[in-house]
């Protein structure tokens, strides 16, 4: 199954990327989907508010991923200095495994790497996500060997175990395939 379109958010998608967002990191009990944190972390992962505010600072934008016009899929990115930080990249849980997880990632490298001429990618996934650390691993990203403490003042949650870290993963733009890159706005 292949996205459609990709596209620049828009503050009236706000909404929709929160529930995206939550459904993705943190469904219901018993709720299906690829991967997920539920298990590790509880409360939402993010707030409409949140995503309002990252629409609006300079040099971030959140791109969606659309099939039928229906908000399938989305990821921030978020310029630093000659990097960019990738993160909150979701996929609905009722289409994930079918690849559009990849390539929203792709697409994101490939946005940071034009719009923000960014030199390498930066995420930050929890440590004890061995499965989403093996997917990243698998799309070129490497560990840095970078460990920090699970951001308890980021409003993204609350740790169900207290010794919760992130693990910093990276990818330089020269592991890019060269194919081009189309948002619409």
């Amino acid at each position: 199954m292949a996205i459609d379109t990709f596209r620049i958010a828009r503050k009236s998608d706000a909404d929709a990327i929160a529930q995206l967002v939550n459904g993705a990191y943190r469904p219901e009990p018993n709720a299906t989907g690829w991967t997920h944190e539920a298990h590790l972390v509880s409360g939402s992962r993010t707030h409409t508010g949140h995503i309002t505010k990252l629409l609006g600072r300079p040099d971030s934008v959140i791109l969606v991923g659309l099939k039928k016009s229906e908000l399938v899929a989305c990821v921030h990115i978020e310029k630093a200095e000659t990097h960019s930080r990738i993160g909150m990249l979701a996929v609905c849980p009722l289409r994930q495994g079918l690849g559009l997880g990849k390539q929203m990632l792709t697409h994101a490298e490939k946005y940071a790497h034009a719009c923000f001429s960014s030199e390498k990618f930066i995420l930050q996934v929890i440590s004890a996500r061995s499965e989403l650390i093996a997917f990243y691993l698998r799309q070129g990203y490497q560990k840095t060997g970078e460990i920090l403490d699970f951001p308890h003042s980021a409003d993204v949650g609350t740790p169900i175990t207290p010794d919760l870290h992130l693990e910093i993963l990276e990818k330089y733009t020269h592991a890019l395939a060269n194919t081009p890159m189309t948002t619409h706005p």
